[in-house]
Formats: C-alpha cells, structure tokens, sequence
C-alpha cells in the first residue's frame, strides 16, 4: 500500500496521532487527505497545513461515518485508504458505569464497523483498498487499570482479523496500529498516569519508551507498504505477544508481578477508586 496518489481518510484527525498521519501522508504524496474529527475546528486546521478537506464527525454516529465516505468518493472519486484512529483512555474496572464501557465500545469497535461497512464496497469496487484500525498494546496484551480500554481494545483486533479475512481475496487489505505510549493526549490520561502522576516511569504504557506521533508515522509508512497486519511502534511489544502466545499463564503471573511493582502497596488501581 503506496500513498502517492491515493486518497485517504483519517478520523481522530485534529491532533496526535491522526494529525502526525495527515502530514505524513500528504509528504508521501497523497493525492488527497480527509482529517476528520469531532472537533472540527482542529479537523479544519490539519487539513489546511495539508491542502485537505477538514470534517466535523462523532465515529459513534454511525450515519456520520455513512456521510464522511460517501462525501469522500463524491469529491476525489475513490477512497483508498481509511484510517479509523479515533480513541481515549479511562481509568476503572469492575466497579466502573456500564454506560461508560459502552460508550468506549462504540469508539473503539463499532466506529471501526462503520468505516468498514460503507467503505469496503466502494474499495471492492474501484479494485481494492485498505483500513488502518488504531488499537493498542492493550489489544495484544492488556492495560493495567483500565478495563474498558483492554476490552475494547482486544475487540478491535478480533474484528479487524476477521474484516481481513472475510475480505482479503476482494482485494481489502487490514493493518491494526497496535502502539504503547505516544505523545498525545491519550498518554496524560493513561491509568496509571493518573493515578502516580505524569512521571513516565510509573507509567505502564511508557516502560518501553515514549514515541512522539512522528516517529509513530514512520512505522506506519513502512507497515503499509510491508502490507502487514500487525503495526508495531514499539518493537518490544512483538516479544511479548509471543511470550504471551508461548506461555500464557507465566505472561499473567508476570503481568500480576508487575502491577504489584507499580503498586506495592496494594491495592490494585481500580480498587483505589473505591476509597
């Protein structure tokens, strides 16, 4: 998968990860470039440094998505690649809101459904195309003090394995961006972040490093035209899913003896917001 030329939609546009996106794809040679977001504004402003198209949209709303990819192919004629990046971060577990976890499945899942299901026949009919599915680590692996976020992230793998095999021979190709900590927003709110403070080191995402969006962008250039499914930033994360794989028990005893690092004194961080 090439950018020169093609068209691309990135959702989550109007900062971070999406917005380090845009600029890249425009630099590759991207003929054009949707920001989308629903922030507009900050949609709009990316899309201005990138002689793109800036667009308001909740990836929640189903029939916003159905809009942002028929508006797409209206304007440029194809879509070729769309990016469903959109995400955020909660702390909690058990005790949390259940309306809370539905509401992240619908950004974490349901919006990459939605790119899938209005985007695929176009794709399929102009001969192929491909999806960029922002997840995380979390999905791989899983995300000490936030429940929400490691379920929905894990879901968004499942469902982009299955898109790729359902639609691999009709010319759809998948790749999910499975990152650990970047520097976005999203890492200010991580669980552990929020509940030791900002310092990286009692940061769980962060134990590997912190990447800035651009270096991320990098790996997703050479994922794409590699063609491969798994887009990992940080390359310590390919270890542990095969340790994972290889042992699962001894990964979730490992995982348990880190946590009791991060938290010596117990109990664990969903507990902590309890009392």
């Amino acid at each position: 998968m090439e950018l020169k030329n093609k068209v691309a939609v990135i959702t989550g546009g109007a900062s971070g990860i999406g917005a380090a996106l845009a600029h890249r794809f425009h630099a590759e040679g991207a003929r054009a470039v949707v920001v989308a977001d629903r922030d507009g504004q900050g949609a709009a402003e990316v899309a201005a440094t990138v002689g793109g198209t800036g667009v308001a949209c909740d990836v929640a709303d189903e029939s916003a998505i159905k809009s942002l990819v028929a508006d797409t192919v209206a304007h440029h004629g194809a879509l070729d690649l769309f990016v469903s990046n959109a995400g955020y971060v909660t702390v909690g577990g058990l005790e949390a809101d259940d309306a809370e976890m539905l509401r992240m499945f619908d950004v974490h899942v349901m919006a990459h459904v939605y790119a899938a299901r209005y985007a695929i026949p176009h794709m399929v009919d102009q001969g192929g195309g491909w999806l960029l599915n922002t997840s995380s680590a979390a999905g791989l692996l899983t995300q000490i003090g936030s429940l929400h976020y490691s379920v929905t992230k894990h879901a968004a793998i499942a469902l982009a394995e299955w898109i790729q095999i359902t639609y691999g021979d009709r010319g759809i190709g998948v790749s999910v961006l499975c990152p650990q900590a970047v520097e976005t927003n999203i890492i200010a709110n991580s669980p552990t972040a929020h509940l030791l403070g900002d310092d990286n080191s009692s940061n769980a995402a962060a134990v590997d490093g912190v990447l800035s969006a651009e270096e991320l962008a990098d790996t997703v250039i050479e994922a794409l035209a590699d063609e491969r499914f798994h887009v990992l930033p940080h390359a310590d994360v390919a270890e542990y899913t095969r340790r994972k794989a290889d042992d699962v028990d001894r990964w979730l005893s490992g995982m348990q003896r880190f946590q009791t690092r991060l938290f010596p004194e117990g109990p664990t961080p969903a507990d902590w917001l309890l009392g």
